[in-house]
């Protein structure tokens, strides 16, 4: 990532894009989680142990006191690396992990789903009500995570409304007109700025529809520079020499 001066267009910085990437993704579902869940939300269930599932546990887990975290992966294998890997960081965190998702959804407070699914995963059967969802993945035109029918149950929110009707969680279900545009209560941002009332009710379904928006990285990497000038990390390089 390349951070220039809003103004001028000049470099201040280069940045590592992987980290970041993983860590602002997951972000994004732990600032959903923040304005749209319960405020009395206990149970945490992350579908994927890629990358933003993570970055999805590491941002979630200030949120709220969560009295147990679980975490869902096709592959054991993925499921024991995930499980060896990120326990160890969280000891005040009840980490336990499943390949069967129904077992991992039933009855959690938040949904993180950040797979690369092609099709539904995550059936509208097992989602209790006043639980929210962040779908983070599948995110490219024709895929889905999410049964249909809690796009058409729940209250959804878009990250941008432009990205999400050709790639997002909802782009399947506009294209087979399981829900128009008109259904989606709006932009998180307009939640977050007092402009769009979230949650409407504890029964409520809530969902999250994340595309990743590139205000997301000029919100973001600002903040990692300045820190990274304070701890001293870095290297300064001369972009004119003189």
């Amino acid at each position: 990532l390349v951070y220039t001066h809003p103004e001028t267009g000049f470099p201040l910085a280069i940045c590592d894009g992987s980290f970041h990437t993983l860590m602002r993704t997951g972000s994004s579902a732990a600032v959903s989680a923040k304005w749209l869940a319960r405020k009395d939300s206990k149970v945490l269930a992350i579908a994927g142990t890629g990358s933003v599932g993570v970055g999805s546990l590491a941002t979630c887990d200030p949120v709220f006191p969560w009295e147990e975290v679980r975490v869902w992966s096709r592959r054991q294998a993925s499921l024991d690396r995930f499980l060896a890997e990120e326990a160890q960081k969280y000891p005040h965190l009840r980490i336990v992990g499943s390949t069967d998702l129904e077992q991992v959804v039933r009855g959690a407070d938040v949904i993180v789903t950040a797979t690369h699914a092609r099709g539904w995963i995550v059936d509208e059967a097992w989602v209790k009500p006043g639980a929210h969802i962040a779908a983070l993945g599948a995110d490219l035109a024709g895929e889905q995570e999410l049964h249909p029918a809690l796009l058409q149950r729940g209250r959804v929110f878009v990250d941008d409304i432009r990205q999400c009707r050709e790639d997002g969680e909802i782009n399947v279900a506009l294209r087979e007109g399981l829900i128009a545009e008109a259904d989606v209560a709006g932009e998180i941002g307009k939640v977050i700025c007092g402009e769009l009332e979230g949650r409407q009710s504890d029964e409520q379904i809530t969902v999250f529809d994340s595309t990743g928006i590139a205000l997301q990285d000029s919100a973001t990497v600002p903040l990692e520079v300045e820190r990274a000038r304070a701890a001293g990390v870095g290297i300064e390089k001369k972009m004119i020499s003189t």
